[in-house]
């Protein structure tokens, strides 16, 4: 894999999407009405389970992932220093090794050929030097990528972002409502069929992952926003590209008390912040925010998580190459 932008069939830099708005309408972003909608999925993972009915309030969006450029602008204008770029503080990583312990971040890197698909150390990198101005290593750099996501952002970065610019992250039942783009129960953000009419719609892999990547969509890696068409709300890349960070503390399934049949949960939050340790790491007690809308590493045969309804444990102190975010803007009691 090369360090430069991939090649791919679609313009090489989109023509940015314009966001449909009222008159209060906040630059960019795109206001989605309050509903009802049925939330999760009994049909893949665990975790995705059970299906349950959800009302939230209208909020506006940003109509597309932060990109680089936008990014770029909050760096140069509040010196933010993103975790990526600061050395780990070893008394929170108890018999951590020394080289793990420097500004680093986790780069996909793609095997040559088939590997033990139990062990992601195959395909994922901590590689010293990758943030978000170098998103593939330490020699490679943004040249091409002003358009796309940002990505290597970890969780605090993309609350810094949102407070900076006036907004807020999005809970998970508000980002898989506006994923859905009011479309109920569907498999994909515009239906059931992945590709309807062979249409590509959003950046996902395709081929054998982690060593086979057709890149039959016209995009190896991450792809401009603006790409893919954008669902019913007006919002681009909800689903693949990269992955999504919202607010809501993980669980390992949906609350049992949001399934009663007398009330539809209004406006929920996720689980406590102490439930959110991963179970598999007693000794280290990060905490886990839920990730939204899979990546362009998302594929059929591994985590096929490129649907509104997949979710996803993420420690809140790790960046990776396919984790970006967007922000939303709540509507204030006082307006009509």
């Amino acid at each position: 894999m090369t360090v430069s932008a991939a090649t791919h069939s679609h313009a090489e830099q989109p023509e940015q999407p314009s966001a449909p708005h009222t008159a209060e309408s906040p630059p960019g972003m795109v206001w989605i009405p309050a509903g009802e909608f049925l939330m999760g999925s009994d049909r893949h993972y665990p975790e995705e389970a059970p299906v349950h009915r959800v009302a939230v309030d209208g909020f506006y969006m940003d109509q597309h992932l932060v990109t680089n450029a936008e990014f770029r602008r909050f760096v140069e204008a509040t010196g933010h220093v993103t975790f990526a770029e600061i050395a780990p503080n070893p008394a929170d990583y108890p018999g951590a090794l020394p080289q793990m312990l420097v500004p680093s971040s986790l780069v996909f890197v793609q095997p040559k050929d088939r590997v033990d698909m139990g062990n992601i150390g195959n395909w994922w990198m901590f590689m010293r030097g990758a943030d978000w101005r170098h998103p593939y290593g330490p020699k490679s750099t943004l040249d091409g990528l002003d358009h796309h996501p940002v990505v290597h952002i970890a969780f605090s970065d993309a609350e810094a972002y949102a407070k900076w610019a006036g907004k807020e992250l999005p809970t998970e039942a508000e980002w898989e409502y506006a994923a859905r783009g009011g479309v109920e129960g569907a498999e994909f953000a515009w239906g059931d069929e992945v590709t309807p009419g062979g249409r590509y719609m959003a950046n996902y892999w395709q081929g054998e992952f982690p060593w086979q990547n057709l890149a039959t969509d016209g995009f190896e890696r991450t792809s401009p926003v603006g790409a893919f068409a954008a669902n019913s709300f007006g919002l681009y890349d909800m689903i693949a590209n990269t992955w999504e960070w919202t607010t809501d503390w993980y669980q390992a399934r949906h609350p049992a008390e949001r399934q009663k049949a007398c009330c539809v949960p209004h406006n929920p939050r996720g689980a406590r912040k102490q439930d959110s340790y991963d179970p598999n790491q007693p000794k280290i007690k990060i905490p886990r925010k839920v990730l939204k809308g899979g990546s362009h590493l998302c594929a059929k045969n591994y985590c096929y998580r490129y649907r509104p309804a997949a979710r996803y444990p993420h420690p809140v102190d790790t960046s990776t190459s396919h984790i970006g975010f967007r922000s939303i803007v709540r509507k204030r009691n006082d307006q009509s």
